[in-house]
C-alpha cells in the first residue's frame, strides 16, 4: 500500500509554531512530509531558530525568496512550488495562515490539480486593505479540507457559501495552542532571556510588524508615542521585526523603550510568561497572550480573533497614541478567568491529523 505524502508550505514564523505541533502527529500516523520553506522569513531568529528549537523536520527545499513586492514574491514562491509538486507527487499540499506563501503554495497545487488543506482557515478581519485577509480568503476558496480554529471561523465559511462548495470544514482547535503546551516545559529549561535581559520588574511585552502600521509615517510615529508614553510608567520590551526596524532607523524616530532583537519561539515564549501585558499587531501574539493568562492590547482597529475581545481578554485600541496609552490603563490591572476553552485546550493537531489521515 502507497504511504500517504504530505508537501507542507511554510514561510513565516507563526507557521513555523503551527507546523511544529501538527508534523509531530504526522509522524505518529506514519504520514510522509515534505517541507518547503520559501524564505519569506528569513533572518537566523526569524527562520533557522525555531527548526533548531522546536525539532522540527530541516525543510528539503528552501526556496530563499524573500525582500521582493508581494505581486514578485508571490509569483516566484508560485513558480518554484509548482516545479517541486511536479517532483514530489504529493497526494496534498498543506499551508497555513495567510501570508504570500499560503497563497502561493495553494495555488500551485491547485492549478496541477493537487488538494489543498488550509489550517487555519476561516478567519476574516473584514478590511481589505490587509494583504493577509486577500491571501486567507482566496487560499480558503481553492482548498479542499478547511481546519478553522473557532466556531466564529466556520460561521465566516458557511456566511460566504462555502457549504455550497465541495469542500470539507472542521472545527479542530488552534494547533498554536498545542505547541504552547508542549513546549513550555522545554523553554524553562533552555531559554536564559529573562536574565539576560535583567528584567527583575513588571514589563509589557509590545511586537510591531503589520505592513498597514510601519508603512504609514503618521501611523507608525502614533504607535512608537504610545509605546514611549506607556514606557514612563512601566518598562516596555520590543523584539523588532528587522524590517520595522530598519524603517525607525530610516524616519529617525525616537525611540525610548527597550528594543532588542526578534528572537526564537522559546525565548518568546518565556517573555509571555513573566511579562505583565501584551501589546500588538500581530494575529498569533493576541492569541498567544491568552495562552500564558496575559490580556491583550491590539494596536489594530479590527481582528480576526474576535472571540478575544467579546471575552474582555483583548483589546482593539487602533493606532493613535492617545487610545494605545488609554488601551494599557484599561487592561494592565484587570482581572480575569482565563480558564476557558476557546481554542482546543492542546489538542487541535491531534484532531487535525486523525481527520487527515481518514481523509487522504
Amino acid at each position: 500500500m502507497k504511504s500517504k505524502k504530505i508537501l507542507t508550505v511554510l514561510g513565516a514564523r507563526p507557521q513555523f509554531i503551527k507546523a511544529a505541533a501538527v508534523s509531530r502527529q504526522l509522524q505518529k500516523v506514519g504520514i510522509e512530509e515534505v517541507i518547503v520553506h520559501t524564505g519569506q522569513h528569513f533572518d537566523e531568529n526569524m527562520s533557522e531558530v525555531f527548526f533548531r528549537e522546536m525539532s522540527i523536520h530541516r525543510p528539503k527545499y528552501n526556496l530563499e525568496i524573500n525582500s521582493l513586492s508581494h505581486g514578485a514574491m508571490t509569483g516566484r514562491m508560485l513558480e518554484k512550488v509548482e516545479k517541486i509538486i511536479l517532483d514530489e507527487k504529493p497526494d496534498a499540499v498543506m499551508v497555513y495562515g495567510d501570508t504570500n506563501s499560503t497563497l502561493a503554495g495553494a495555488l500551485a497545487a491547485v492549478k496541477l490539480n493537487v488538494r489543498v488543506i488550509h489550517v487555519e482557515a476561516g478567519l476574516r478581519s473584514f478590511n481589505m486593505a490587509m494583504p493577509e485577509e486577500v491571501n486567507r480568503i482566496l487560499t480558503d476558496r481553492i482548498s479542499n479540507l478547511l481546519f478553522c480554529p473557532t466556531d466564529v471561523a466556520v460561521k465566516n465559511l458557511k456566511d460566504e457559501g462555502f457549504s455550497k462548495f465541495n469542500v470539507e470544514i472542521l472545527k479542530c482547535g488552534d494547533v498554536m495552542q498545542d505547541a504552547a503546551y508542549f513546549y513550555f516545559n522545554q523553554a524553562k529549561e533552555s531559554s536564559h532571556i529573562i536574565n539576560n535581559l535583567n528584567i527583575n520588574t513588571s514589563f509589557v511585552l509590545a511586537t510591531i510588524h503589520r505592513q498597514e502600521n510601519t508603512d504609514n509615517p503618521f501611523v507608525l510615529k502614533n504607535i512608537i508615542d504610545g509605546i514611549n508614553k506607556i514606557n514612563r510608567e512601566i518598562p516596555v520590551v520590543v523584539p523588532m521585526h528587522p524590517r520595522t526596524s530598519k524603517i525607525v532607523k530610516e524616519r529617525s524616530l525616537t525611540v525610548d523603550f527597550k528594543v532588542i532583537e526578534p528572537v526564537g519561539y522559546f525565548d518568546m515564549v518565556m517573555l509571555l510568561n513573566a511579562c505583565s501585558l501584551v501589546l500588538t499587531d500581530s494575529g498569533g501574539l493576541q492569541k498567544e497572550a491568552f495562552f500564558f493568562k496575559k490580556h491583550c492590547v491590539t494596536i489594530r482597529e479590527q481582528t480576526e480573533w474576535v472571540e478575544l475581545v467579546e471575552q474582555g481578554f483583548n483589546i482593539l485600541a487602533g493606532t493613535a497614541s492617545n487610545s494605545i496609552y488609554s488601551a494599557y490603563r484599561e487592561m494592565i490591572n484587570k482581572k480575569s478567568d482565563f480558564n476557558i476553552d476557546l481554542y482546543g485546550n492542546g489538542k487541535a493537531s491531534e484532531r487535525l491529523v486523525e481527520k487527515l489521515n481518514e481523509w487522504l
